[in-house]
Parts: C-alpha cells; sequence; structure tokens
C-alpha cells in the first residue's frame, strides 16, 4: 500500500504535533514492555540498556516522519523499517528457540500500545477530541500500521476495538526482569548526545518519568508495583500542567527534542505546505488552526 501524507486536517496531525506526545510516547514504551516477547525483541536487538531515552527519540523521529513527512520520504523510512524487522531474531526464553521479530501479532502489539498511548494521553491531557474524531484516529494510524509490515485491517480502527483487543491480551502479559529494569530505565534514563547539554537537570526528568508511569492503565500499574499510587485527579491535573507548558515552547526550540534528520525533514515540511497554501506564520503547531488552512481543505474539512 502507497504511503499516505497525513495532512494537517487529520487528526493523526492534531493529535501528533501536540506535545503531550512525549508522555504519550514513554507510556507507550511501558505499556509495550510487558508483552515479553516484544521486550526481548527491543533487549536482544537494540542498544535499549544504554540507551532507552534514544529508544524513545528514535521512536518520536520515526512517528515525525510518517505523519509530516512527504509520500516520498515515508516510503523509504517504511521500507527499511520493514527490512530491519525481516532480518532480526528474538531468543524466546520460555522455550529456548529464536523466532522472527516481525510476527505479525508482535508488530500489532507494539503498534496498539504505542498508538493507544498516544491517543489517551493526549485526551487526558486536555486536547479536544471527540468520541468520533477518536475513532478516525485510529482508523488513521491502520495506514500507519502497514508501513511496519502489518495489514492494514489487522489493527483496531476504533476505540471499541482497541478496547477490546488490549482487553484480550492481558493475559498474555507479564513483568520479565527486562520490563522492569525498562521501567527503571524510563525513569532514569541516559541522555543521547544531542541532549547532553540538559545533563543537569537530568534530576528533575524523575517527574516526568513518574507521570508516564502514573498514566498508565491501572492493571499494568498493578503489575508492575514501582510507584505507590496517587489519585487519578492529581495525575490528569500534572498531565494538562505537562501539556499547557510543553505546548507554550517555542516550535524551533522544541525541533532540538529530535535528531538532525528528522529536523530537516519537518523544514521540508514546511516548505512544502506553504507551497500549497498553509499559512505557516506560526510554525506547524499552528496549523491545528483551520484559519490557516487554504479555502478548499477548509471547506471539505
Amino acid at each position: 500500500m502507497p504511503a499516505t501524507v497525513q495532512p494537517p486536517e487529520s487528526v493523526t496531525w492534531r493529535v501528533h504535533i501536540d506535545r503531550s506526545m512525549w508522555i504519550g510516547g514513554v507510556r507507550g514504551l511501558m505499556l509495550q514492555a510487558l508483552h515479553p516477547m516484544a521486550m526481548w525483541g527491543v533487549w536482544q536487538n537494540s542498544g535499549f540498556q544504554e540507551d532507552p531515552f534514544g529508544r524513545l527519540q528514535r521512536t518520536a523521529d520515526f512517528v515525525g516522519m510518517a505523519t509530516f513527512g512527504s509520500a516520498e520520504e515515508i516510503e523509504t523510512l517504511a521500507a527499511r523499517v520493514r527490512g530491519i524487522h525481516r532480518s532480526l531474531r528474538i531468543l524466546n526464553h520460555d522455550t529456548g528457540r529464536k523466532e522472527r521479530l516481525d510476527q505479525p501479532e508482535l508488530l500489532r502489539w507494539v503498534h496498539c500500545a504505542e498508538v493507544s498511548s498516544y491517543l489517551e494521553v493526549a485526551r487526558r491531557a486536555g486536547l479536544p477530541l471527540t468520541g468520533a474524531m477518536a475513532d478516525r484516529y485510529l482508523d488513521e494510524q491502520r495506514h500507519t500500521a502497514t508501513y511496519v509490515g502489518l495489514h492494514a485491517e489487522d489493527v483496531p480502527g476504533s476505540v471499541a476495538e482497541m478496547e477490546s483487543y488490549l482487553a484480550g491480551m492481558r493475559p498474555q502479559l507479564r513483568v520479565t526482569e527486562e520490563a522492569a529494569a525498562t521501567v527503571r530505565f524510563l525513569m532514569w534514563p541516559a541522555l543521547p548526545e544531542n541532549l547532553r547539554f540538559l545533563a543537569p537537570g537530568k534530576p528533575g526528568y524523575f517527574p516526568f518519568g513518574a507521570l508516564c508511569y502514573y498514566a498508565l492503565p491501572d492493571w499494568a500499574r498493578a503489575m508492575y508495583g514501582v510507584l505507590p499510587e496517587v489519585p487519578r485527579p492529581a495525575v490528569t491535573a500534572a498531565l494538562r500542567s505537562f501539556r499547557m507548558t510543553l505546548n507554550s515552547v517555542p516550535e524551533r526550540l522544541h525541533d532540538y527534542a529530535f535528531a538532525k534528520p528528522t529536523r530537516d525533514m519537518l523544514e521540508r515540511a514546511r516548505q512544502r505546505l506553504a507551497a500549497d497554501g498553509y499559512d505557516l506564520g506560526k510554525g506547524l503547531y499552528g496549523l491545528r488552526d483551520p484559519r490557516r488552512w487554504p479555502a478548499p481543505a477548509l471547506l471539505s474539512a
């Protein structure tokens, strides 16, 4: 299936341009880690133990490219990701056998844990989305699932389908040693090279990591049991405060959270959209406002 460029009119754009994605991304990794085979796949085939924050950054780069990149850029990225997945194997500690990483059930779990986290955190943090918009987001993300080797019909396309899928997966999930270590790493990570300038403020990262943990579903936190429980309204208030604060960071400064190739892609996206008639006066983030869309886009939205 050819790549689909998500326009500013899509719900995907509205969710993925929101800075609550950083919480959603870490929450997604914590949730993914509860699947033993998915966790072993990450543990055995990446430098996650030494650089968990870098893994989050690479995930952000992938999502950024899949959302804001051109069709050609997305096609190139998708082919590379599928090729990597085909080449990797996982040692199943339960059976002692090596298995393919690109098993549909593993790819499906990783996809669903990720996109459900983005959606759940964004809504809880205050991004205004109707139920119909939430369903539309998951339906749009079916196409993104094809980039990693799945078929669109393999993954849930509505909130009800996603909730049913996650509930059905719970008997297969457990906290392995690697999963427990992952949560610890994500609450106190090593910083990648381009963010080393933040090292003096690293102790301030723990509240962020803890907030990601508290954003997990109740049943997932109960499985981990890492931190004492706090009232749900307090977590929701903290998520809303985080979103409001990070959304106020100037776009060009925020871009430095991404690797340089992704920053370059975002600049190309600005140029492409400006050429298409979008008003980039307030950057990519400002395109959430329909008044900044070209007249035909506004009429068809």
